[in-house]
């Protein structure tokens, strides 16, 4: 099978968190196209915390790109691109909800958007909760929710949850516990 070729990337913008380019692409028949490509810069890692009890901690923000607010996983980018995603996940977990875990397990990986998007996040399930202190970053507002599992499926299927790596975090824990 033939594949496209990268001929050029061209860098359109350099933000904070991602750079966006416009990559020009050869198809096997020798047509030219141009493809928007978004580099994540440093990467990211999400935690799934799950309290003795089974409920799961959510966090409630404002998203500026939907212009609402919606119901995810904690989760952010690594400090650099050498910090362990793990030891990412964990500090996004205390600083979203003010819990430090106590067991930190790889859930699943997701590669975000595929179609023009290098991100990828590693999600971490969290047991054994200990509470801490919350301290969000200073342009960050969370608010803290629980939840059963049930709950959280429920609102998948609803389309109330569409962030992909909350549905995805979700889904695979729903799967591990009724396997």
């Amino acid at each position: 099978m033939e594949h496209m070729k990268r001929i050029d990337r061209v860098l359109k913008y350099s933000g904070a968190i991602v750079d966006v380019y416009d990559d020009v692409m050869e198809s096997p028949s020798g047509h030219m196209a141009h493809w928007d490509y978004i580099a994540h810069r440093k990467g990211a890692a999400a935690v799934l915390p799950v309290m003795d009890d089974g409920k799961i901690l959510m966090v409630r923000q404002h998203r500026n790109a939907l212009e609402r607010e919606t119901l995810e996983i904690p989760a952010g980018s690594r400090d650099d691109v050498n910090e362990p995603r793990m030891q990412c996940a964990a500090r996004e977990l205390e600083e979203e909800t003010g819990y430090q875990a106590g067991r930190l397990e790889l859930l699943i990986t997701v590669a975000t958007t595929v179609a023009f998007c290098n991100e990828v996040i590693e999600i971490y399930l969290a047991t054994d909760l200990k509470e801490t202190e919350c301290h969000p970053d200073e342009d960050e507002f969370v608010e803290l929710e629980q939840y059963t599992i049930e709950e959280l499926k429920d609102m998948v299927f609803s389309q109330k949850i569409q962030d992909s790596k909350t549905v995805a975090a979700i889904m695979a824990y729903y799967g591990k516990i009724h396997a």
